[in-house]
């Protein structure tokens, strides 16, 4: 049985950029280290930058044979990460098929962090492309190198596509995600645990998804779709949304969207939760995949997120899409977004009726704009 979470090493260059070239990658248990799988080929004549990324799609698609979930990328490629992470512009127009390729792999996982680390921490994967470098040169292969790196790199940036710096993304049209955690329930003002019951707005938050929804209209007059929890406090936000932006948007219902099942939890405080449960609140905190008694793990919850941004993505490509859900489902979108750690979700705080905005571009760049704006509560609070 494969496990949930797998890590992906890969590495890729050329002998001369371009030269002979090839890639290789490998997959390894996240917990145990243990190598599940190996991806190595010689690609002819290549750049450096262009095999890095046949590296990682080789490594993803290995990761998607196994049927995980989960995946940390792990590369010494400063390019393809931060080009995959949203930061950096894809320059070069042979690199924007496969970083399109990698963001379709990408998104069969319930989520994908990205890391760069120092080349020898990534001997494996740097062994495999250089053999299959020695292969396209029609060289015998390479001995094993320790110490310093090989004079030859195995990786490195055509200097034509490296940016200096992030800039937009000129050559493609993103798709906007305006996020809205929906407006004040009786149980946020008493900061109780709010999941699947449904809780009503209270007095201040209809007048808090009022000011919201003028705000949206503000920041985006054309919308294609607003989806919306089943629950009524997030329908009754989205419906506000809807007719600040003149009725001509009908509000959705997506199941994806509803909040954690808190499960025993559900309408206590942190405190009495800690008092009762404070093993079963140890073990929650320090892990994703830890659920509430009776409840469900932030791990599923992120599933259930990353579905609904898929989906979008493919419907609405280009559009803007207003999303009315709860905390912790945007906090797992914003948290994958972000190629953030886990902590992340622990302390990043999101309040009633705040508003977060990301764009997503079709080659898997992200760029997150704006993290809970409450600016247009101000008169109300």
């Amino acid at each position: 049985m494969a496990p949930r979470v797998v890590s992906v090493e890969a590495d890729g260059g050329s002998r001369g950029n371009p030269g002979p070239a090839g890639y290789g990658a490998v997959v390894r248990d996240a917990e145990t280290g243990e190598v599940l799988a190996e991806r190595s080929e010689s690609l002819g004549t290549a750049t450096n930058n262009v095999a890095e990324y046949q590296g990682l799609i080789a490594g993803l698609t290995a990761a998607a044979e196994l049927g995980v979930a989960e995946v940390d990328v792990r590369m010494d490629s400063k390019l393809v990460v931060e080009q995959m992470c949203g930061r950096w512009q894809i320059k070069h127009p042979g690199l924007r098929p496969l970083a399109a390729q990698a963001a379709v792999l990408v998104g069969r996982f319930a989520a994908v962090r990205f890391a760069w680390i120092p080349r020898e921490q990534n001997r494996h994967a740097d062994a495999l492309a250089n053999a299959a470098m020695d292969a396209a040169a029609g060289r015998p292969p390479s001995a094993p190198k320790t110490g310093q790196p090989p004079a030859t790199p195995a990786t490195g940036s055509d200097p034509a596509t490296a940016p200096a710096s992030w800039e937009p993304r000129p050559s493609f049209t993103a798709t906007r995600l305006i996020l809205v955690r929906h407006g004040e329930t009786e149980y946020t003002e008493q900061r109780r645990y709010s999941g699947r019951g449904d809780v009503p707005l209270s007095e201040k938050g209809r007048a808090q998804v009022r000011a919201t929804g003028a705000r949206v209209a503000e920041l985006a007059p054309s919308v294609g779709a607003v989806l919306s929890s089943p629950l009524s406090r997030c329908t009754a936000t989205a419906a506000s949304i809807a007719e600040a932006l003149g009725g001509d948007v009908p509000v959705r219902t997506e199941d994806d969207l509803i909040e954690c099942d808190f499960g025993q939890w559900e309408g206590r405080t942190f405190t009495e939760v800690r008092e009762r449960w404070q093993g079963e609140m140890d073990a929650w905190l320090a892990s994703p995949r830890i659920a509430p008694p009776g409840g469900e793990s932030f791990t599923h919850v992120a599933e259930r997120a990353h579905r609904v941004v898929t989906g979008l993505l493919t419907a609405y490509p280009g559009e803007t899409v207003v999303v009315v859900s709860h905390v912790s489902p945007i906090k797992l979108m914003l948290r994958d977004a972000l190629a953030a750690g886990d902590g992340f979700l622990h302390r990043l705080f999101l309040d009633a009726a705040g508003i977060s905005v990301l764009d997503m571009w079709p080659d898997g760049g992200v760029a997150v704009r704006t993290v809970n704006d409450t600016a247009h509560l101000a008169k109300i609070d």
